[in-house]
């Protein structure tokens, strides 16, 4: 079966890919459109379609609190080992070095030097860190700012050394063609001209804002060696943001709330677990299928899924029940900083440019077990439908509907429709204050934090119907609908201060 479609994609190469990227933009405006053309022509399907997507709704909200709170009994649990005495007492443990390439563009040597400070402070001997900063050729603060890098933290690794991506002619500007650079020149110099050994290193893709938990590499380490499956392997922590969580605007914290409780309710859910923003793998696997895509803007879902398909489905992630702290989306003014959550939600929800790509591979690629690869596929493609689409099922359907449809409305459904729908989500919002119960508990403690602004911060909730739209809803839609027309998404790095 899968030779018939490869036929099909050769031969039609430029129409397929094109039917594929229509393909989530046409469900999507179908989607949102629907209390519109489903009020005139199918209300009553409509309206139970509605009210079963409030009611999934709420069913996620539930889901949401108790995977959390099962994945942060996991992470306090694993916060308290010490994780470089469990990893020393493994075989061959003096052999495992860690690669981290920090791709950094326009950020300061300030920004830069906490995320290396901090990885300074890890419980693994700093012999077995090897670092790349790796820098664009064309940003011309690039070279001041390596040199203050290599002079600040000269000696404190295993080693430390700067790579300059030229520009090149065929390739996208952005994170992932600036790794793929970084990683074979890490190749070479580290494994070639040196002394590693490659079936013993892992590789991370590192956020230059991240700040990794004491005991990460260590327990990345630990991780590496007991895995019998070690060279394919991934392995993600919980990306949360709290490094600058109470400086950034309202609207910004509330959407950084939702994710870091979504990213810690990945680590127990198998099969949902892919890489996102800062993860690692095992290097010889990053060789082994030919390090980071060139062609693209979002790495982090591509990389999993090219490693996935090119090894028949042999590659998976695990969990590092460790937190992972990155910045909030934050600049020097509050229109400034808004501007930049929303810049940054354009760059992640174009995400769903690889849509096409990984449903051509599910048709096309032989030999990868069907209900592992249908259940990878199924989930990333139904979380970019959804992105774009729940706030207007949620917040506006069941009106629009009453409102268009008068005659439908004098129906006992139809009458009923806004105040079933609002029932239901009621138990949303008091779902909402266990999320709220559940974060606090789980965050770091900020003792420069006032109890004004602690008593306030509930409050803060009464704008998510804004929040929503203008900083997830509305970004994500103009992305789908920017596939549809094949108009591409211009890199633009968040700005962190």
């Amino acid at each position: 079966m899968t030779s018939f479609f490869e036929k099909i994609f050769t031969r039609y190469p430029i129409k397929t890919r094109r039917t594929l990227e229509l393909l989530p933009g046409m469900l999507v405006w179908t989607i949102v459109l629907s209390p519109i053309w489903g009020s005139l022509f199918l209300p009553t399907a409509t309206a139970y379609f509605i009210l079963f997507f409030d009611m999934y709704w709420l069913y996620k909200s539930i889901s949401l609190i108790i995977l959390t709170s099962l994945a942060a009994k996991k992470v306090k649990a694993a916060e308290e080992k010490n994780w470089y005495i469990k990893a020393k007492k493994l075989k061959d443990f003096d052999k495992v070095h860690h690669v981290l390439v920090i791709p950094n563009f326009g950020e300061s040597a300030a920004k830069v030097g906490t995320t290396l400070e901090a990885l300074t402070r890890q419980s693994l001997p700093k012999k077995y860190i090897h670092i790349i900063l790796a820098m664009e050729e064309r940003e011309h603060e690039a070279k001041e700012r390596a040199e203050i890098l290599l002079k600040r933290f000269k000696g404190k690794f295993g080693s430390l050394f700067v790579t300059f991506h030229p520009d090149v002619e065929g390739e996208v500007k952005g994170k992932s063609s600036n790794e793929a650079y970084a990683g074979r020149v890490a190749y070479k110099k580290l494994f070639v001209d040196g002394k590693l050994d490659l079936d013993y290193a892992t590789v991370s893709s590192v956020d230059a804002d991240s700040i990794f938990h004491k005991e990460h590499f260590a327990f990345l380490s630990h991780a590496f060696l007991k895995s019998p499956e070690r060279h394919y392997r991934f392995w993600q922590s919980a990306v949360v943001y709290y490094n600058n969580i109470w400086k950034v605007p309202s609207p910004i914290r509330i959407i950084s709330f939702f994710g870091s409780l979504w990213r810690t309710a990945l680590l127990i859910q198998k099969d949902r677990l892919t890489t996102h923003a800062t993860y690692s793998l095992s290097f010889k696997l990053l060789k082994k299928i030919g390090y980071w895509d060139v062609d693209v803007i979002p790495e982090d879902y591509r990389i999993f899924f090219k490693a996935f398909f090119k090894t028949k489905g042999r590659v998976t992630v695990d969990p590092i029940f460790l937190r992972t702290s990155m910045d909030a989306a934050h600049s020097t003014t509050y229109m400034k900083s808004l501007k930049n959550k929303y810049s940054q939600e354009r760059r992640w929800s174009w995400g769903v440019s690889d849509n096409p790509l990984f449903i051509k591979w599910w048709f096309t690629v032989p030999g990868v077990p069907f209900y592992k690869k249908t259940v990878l596929t199924f989930n990333v493609f139904l979380d970019h439908i959804l992105w774009p689409t729940n706030w207007f099922i949620i917040t506006v359907a069941a009106n629009i509907m009453a409102f268009l449809n008068p005659v439908f409305s004098r129906t006992s459904l139809g009458f009923q429709l806004p105040q079933l729908a609002g029932f239901i989500l009621s138990f949303c919002t008091l779902a909402l204050l266990g999320m709220m119960y559940l974060e606090y508990k789980i965050r770091p403690a900020n003792q420069n934090l006032s109890l004004s602004r602690k008593i306030l911060f509930p409050f803060e909730f009464l704008l998510m119907p804004l929040v929503g739209f203008f900083l997830s809803a509305l970004p994500a839609l103009i992305s789908h609908t920017q596939l549809m027309f094949n108009k591409r998404l211009e890199y633009k790095v968040t700005e962190k201060v």
